[in-house]
C-alpha cells in the first residue's frame, strides 16, 4: 500500500511540503487490560484506527489534514495494581500536548483535534490553559461518546464491552481471543445514590470493581457489529473534520 499523504507517520517531505495542511488530528490513547480477551493497546488501536479512516473521508471531500502518530499512554492512577498498566499523569500530559502545539505552530497549523479514545483522560483543562497562550484552535473529540444506531449493541458498558470487542474484531480481529475467553465483563457499583447516579464523582477503584478488568458482556460482539459502528463514527468525525477544515478560528459562532 502506498503511503497516505494524510498520515504523518508514513508521508514523506516530498509529499508534505506540497501541502499546505489546515488541520491536525492527535489521536491519543492509553495501555491497559482489557478484559481476558482483548489486547492492551485497544485504546491505541481503535483511535488510529477511527483517526485514520475519518481523515480519509475528509481528505477525499478536500479536508487538508494530517494525523499525527498516537500518543500511547493514558491516565490510569486506578490501575496501577494490574500488571504492565502503564500511567501517563495529567501533568506529563499537558507538558506533551504544550510541545505538539508548540511544534505546530512552527508548521501553520490553524486547528488541532485531540482524537481521545480513553475515558479516563479528560483534555479540557489542558485545552482551556494552553488556548490562552496559542494561535492554533484546540478541540477535543471522544470518538467513543458518539451513540451508537439505535439497536445496534444490546449489552452496556464501557470497558472491552460489546462496542468495542465488536470494533476490535472489525479493526484487529488477530488479536482478539475467542469470546470463549472472555469475561462476563460483571462490575460492582458504588453504593453511594449520588456516585451511582453520576451526579457526583469518584474514580473506579478498577480490581475493587470489576473481576476481569471489563465492564459490560462482551459476548454477543460480533465483526459485522463493529463494521456498522466503525462506518458510522468515521463518517460523523469526517464531517466535524471537514466543517472544521472550513472554518475560521475568528469566526466559529453564529
Amino acid at each position: 500500500m502506498p503511503p497516505r499523504p494524510y498520515i504523518l507517520k508514513e508521508t514523506n517531505w516530498k509529499s508534505a511540503q506540497k501541502t499546505e495542511f489546515e488541520v491536525a488530528v492527535l489521536p491519543w490513547g492509553a495501555t491497559e487490560a482489557h478484559n481476558y480477551h482483548l489486547p492492551y493497546g485497544t485504546d491505541i488501536y481503535e483511535t488510529e484506527a477511527v483517526a485514520d479512516e475519518s481523515a480519509k473521508k475528509a481528505w477525499e471531500n478536500g479536508a487538508r489534514i494530517i494525523v499525527l502518530p498516537a500518543i500511547p499512554f493514558g491516565i490510569n492512577t486506578q490501575q496501577m495494581d494490574i500488571p504492565l498498566t502503564i500511567n501517563m499523569n495529567p501533568a506529563t500530559q499537558a507538558a506533551v500536548l504544550i510541545d505538539v502545539i508548540d511544534s505546530l505552530e512552527s508548521h501553520d497549523i490553524k486547528k488541532l483535534v485531540i482524537l481521545n479514545g480513553h475515558g479516563g483522560n479528560d483534555f479540557k483543562n489542558m485545552i482551556r490553559t494552553a488556548q490562552r497562550k496559542t494561535s492554533i484552535f484546540l478541540c477535543q473529540v471522544n470518538w467513543f461518546a458518539i451513540t451508537e444506531m439505535e439497536g445496534l449493541f444490546s449489552e452496556s458498558g464501557d470497558h472491552a464491552n460489546e462496542m468495542e470487542t465488536s470494533l476490535m474484531q472489525h479493526i484487529s480481529p488477530q488479536l482478539v481471543l475467542p469470546l470463549s475467553d472472555a469475561g462476563d465483563g460483571a462490575a460492582k457499583r458504588f453504593k453511594i445514590k449520588g456516585l451511582r447516579e453520576k451526579w457526583a464523582w469518584a474514580p473506579r477503584q478498577w480490581t475493587q470493581v470489576t473481576f476481569d478488568t471489563g465492564v459490560g458482556n462482551p459476548r454477543k460482539a460480533t465483526k459485522e457489529k463493529g463494521e456498522a459502528y466503525f462506518d458510522q463514527i468515521t463518517t460523523e468525525i469526517a464531517d466535524f473534520f471537514l466543517e472544521l477544515n472550513n472554518a475560521s478560528p475568528d469566526s466559529m459562532y453564529e
